[in-house]
């Protein structure tokens, strides 16, 4: 199971005395099969990376350029600007990003460049409220999907966050056989399409620890990208917990 933090436009360096308690948490379960990996901001790349050597937790950003090293792209981070500081990992394609413009043709860059780099990738893919009302979830996934990872290589590097736009930050969660429905339709499409034989897919989308429990019981999700509740070490640990202890 995935467990990652994605910190958004939060934290300073005070910030990082909270992962004192996740790294104890994780070092007292080192027999259990899960991975934590902090996305936090830019600015705090360079600190976690010190603060996280030795332990099981791994680095990753929020989000990146398409361009792989280096250009004239000012307040810019480049994939291998991410790989030298200690990222292991990058969301790409996150809701928010896409409202800010990044478009299919653009993730589908970033994609390519970041494996390039060496890194792994959080792809994160989902529907609004009114494509949800309009039924066409199914048909805005595949299309995310296949324009996502046109032409990329190195596909066993890509996890897929399903996030559902209408779910993030609101507090509503889908119900569990709709969930259940949406991943074994995003797995079947990385099964038949790209020939992934054992794709991973998370959740996003207020996770928190009330309901971390019924989410892991769904039959197919291989973890979650945990948002607001990521902030605070013990709701973060008390997710974990919930959902392999």
């Amino acid at each position: 199971m995935y467990f990652i933090a994605n910190w958004k436009m939060f934290g300073d360096l005070k910030s990082l005395k909270s992962l004192n308690k996740v790294i104890n948490f994780s070092s007292k379960y080192k027999r259990k099969k899960f991975k934590l990996i902090y996305c936090p901001p830019y600015t705090l790349l360079d600190s976690f990376s010190k603060k996280i050597r030795k332990t099981r937790i791994e680095l990753g950003a929020q989000n990146c350029h398409f361009e792989i090293s280096n250009g004239p792209f000012t307040g810019s981070i480049s994939p291998s600007m991410l790989k030298n500081i200690g990222s292991n990992y990058v969301i790409i394609g996150h809701s928010e990003n896409r409202n800010m413009g990044d478009t299919d043709s653009q993730i589908n860059k970033k994609i390519n460049s970041s494996i390039k780099s060496g890194l792994k990738i959080i792809f994160c893919i989902g529907e609004t409220l009114i494509q949800k009302k309009k039924k066409k979830t199914n048909q805005i996934l595949s299309k995310q999907i296949l324009k996502g990872l046109f032409k990329i290589n190195n596909l066993n590097k890509i996890l897929i966050a399903y996030e559902p736009v209408w779910s993030i930050g609101t507090g509503a969660v889908p119900r569990s056989f709709e969930l259940e429905k949406n991943i074994t339709f995003i797995k079947k499409i990385l099964k038949n399409k790209f020939r992934i034989k054992n794709p991973k897919v998370l959740y996003g989308g207020s996770v928190n620890p009330k309901n971390a429990k019924n989410l892991a019981a769904i039959n197919n999700i291989d973890g979650f990208l945990i948002g607001g509740a990521s902030q605070k070490a013990n709701n973060f640990i008390d997710i974990v917990k919930k959902t392999i202890i």
